[in-house]
C-alpha cells in the first residue's frame, strides 16, 4: 500500500524525458526541468503525495561526471534527512545503470532511491516518460522499498541497480537484469515484489576522487601496445572485460605482468551475463593463471560497474593493495547473484 503521508523529493539532471526541440534546431535537447515535468503526469494528483522538485542540472547522460552524481548524491541524502519519504532522480537512460550502480555504492539509508528516465522524447508518439516517472514516485513513496538501496524504475518494472543494465538503443523495453530479473513490478497503485532486501554494503564518502580507472575490452587478435605505455599513463587502476568468463590471450597475460606492479587489475565479463569464474580453465591467460599474478575477478558485476567499485574503492584506499582486495572482496561477497 502506498504511504498517504509520503513525501518524494524529484531532482532532474536532464535526458531524453526533458528534451524538446529548439526552434529551427536539428534533434532535441535538454530544455525542461523538474516542474515541467511533474506538470506532464496524467494520474499524479491521484497520489497522496507531497512533492519537492529540484532541477539539479541539464545534461545528456553521456556527460554526467562524478561530481555531478556527488552533487546530486548530497542532494539527496539532505532530501531525506529532511523527511522525505524517498528520492526519485531523473537522467538519460545511456549512463543510467552506472548512475543507480554508483548512487547506490554510497546510499546509507532505508528510503529508497529511484532512478527513472525515458526513451522517447516528450515530442515522440508514445512519449514514456511521463509513465516512468510516476511509476517512479509510487515506487519511491511506498513502504514497501525500504532497505534496497538505488533502484531503476522504467516501464513499470523495478530493477535493482547491482544487476539493471540498458540492452536495447531504441526500445522502450531497453532495461532488464540479466539472470536475476526485475526486482518486481509497479501494479495500478501498489508494487510487487520478488525478493527480499539483502544487507547492502556501503562505502564511504571520499575526500577526493582524482584516481582514474581504465575499462579495455579483451578482443580476438588484440593489439599489447596500450597494456605496454599502460605503466606509464596517469591511471590508478585497470578493468579488462575478459572473454567469456574473464579471460585475455597469451600475449595479453604476459603485457599485463608490469601493469600489476604499477596498479590493481579486475576482470570482468564482457558476455552481458554470468560471473567470472575462479577455478574452472588454466591455461595461460584464463583466471587460475591470472589470479596468480594477483589480477582480481569481478564476479557477476558487468564491467561497467567493475570500473565504478574499483574506482570507489581506490579513492578510500590511500595507496594500500591489500586494503583495495579486502574491499573489493567484501563487497563483491555481499552482493552474491541470487
Amino acid at each position: 500500500m502506498l504511504n498517504s503521508n509520503a513525501i518524494v523529493a524529484i531532482g532532474t539532471l536532464g535526458g531524453t524525458i526533458t528534451m524538446t526541440s529548439q526552434d529551427g534546431a536539428t534533434g532535441v535537447s535538454s530544455t525542461l526541468g523538474a516542474v515541467d515535468l511533474v506538470q506532464s503526469i496524467p494520474g499524479l494528483a491521484e497520489l497522496a503525495v507531497q512533492l519537492r522538485l529540484k532541477t539539479l542540472a541539464n545534461l545528456a547522460s553521456g556527460s554526467i561526471q562524478f561530481e555531478h552524481l556527488f552533487q546530486a548524491l548530497a542532494w539527496a541524502k539532505q532530501q531525506v534527512e529532511d523527511g522525505a519519504t524517498g528520492v526519485v532522480l531523473v537522467q538519460g537512460t545511456d549512463t543510467l545503470e552506472e548512475s543507480a550502480f554508483f548512487l547506490d555504492m554510497y546510499w546509507p539509508y532505508g528510503a529508497p532511491l529511484v532512478l527513472t528516465g525515458a526513451m522517447r522524447s516528450p515530442k515522440e508518439a508514445g512519449a514514456d516518460g511521463p509513465a516512468n516517472l510516476l511509476s517512479a514516485i509510487k515506487v519511491a513513496m511506498n513502504p514497501k522499498m525500504r532497505n534496497y538501496g538505488s533502484v531503476v524504475v522504467m516501464s513499470d518494472e523495478i530493477h535493482q541497480a547491482r544487476y539493471v543494465r540498458k540492452q536495447h538503443t531504441m526500445s522502450v523495453n531497453a532495461f532488464a537484469s540479466p539472470v536475476v530479473g526485475p526486482l518486481g513490478y509497479v501494479q495500478e497503485s501498489d508494487i510487487l515484489l520478488y525478493r527480499q532486501a539483502n544487507e547492502r554494503a556501503v562505502l564511504p564518502i571520499p575526500v577526493q576522487y582524482d584516481e582514474k580507472v581504465l575499462l579495455v575490452e579483451a578482443v580476438l587478435d588484440e593489439s599489447i601496445e596500450l597494456y605496454q605505455v599502460l605503466p606509464k599513463l596517469s591511471y590508478a587502476g585497470l578493468v579488462i572485460a575478459g572473454v567469456g568468463s574473464g579471460h585475455v590471450s597469451e600475449n595479453v597475460r604476459n603485457a599485463l605482468i608490469p601493469v600489476l606492479e604499477k596498479m590493481p587489475v579486475l576482470m570482468a565479463s564482457r558476455t552481458g551475463a554470468g560471473s567470472t569464474t575462479k577455478a574452472v580453465y588454466g591455461y595461460k591467460g584464463a583466471e587460475i593463471d591470472l589470479q596468480s599474478l594477483g589480477v582480481m575477478m569481478a564476479d557477476a558485476l558487468c564491467p561497467r560497474k567493475a570500473r565504478l567499485l574499483l574506482s570507489a574503492i581506490l579513492w578510500s584506499a590511500d595507496g594500500q593493495r591489500s586494503y583495495i582486495e579486502q574491499a573489493l572482496r567484501k563487497y563483491l561477497n555481499t552482493y552474491k547473484t541470487p
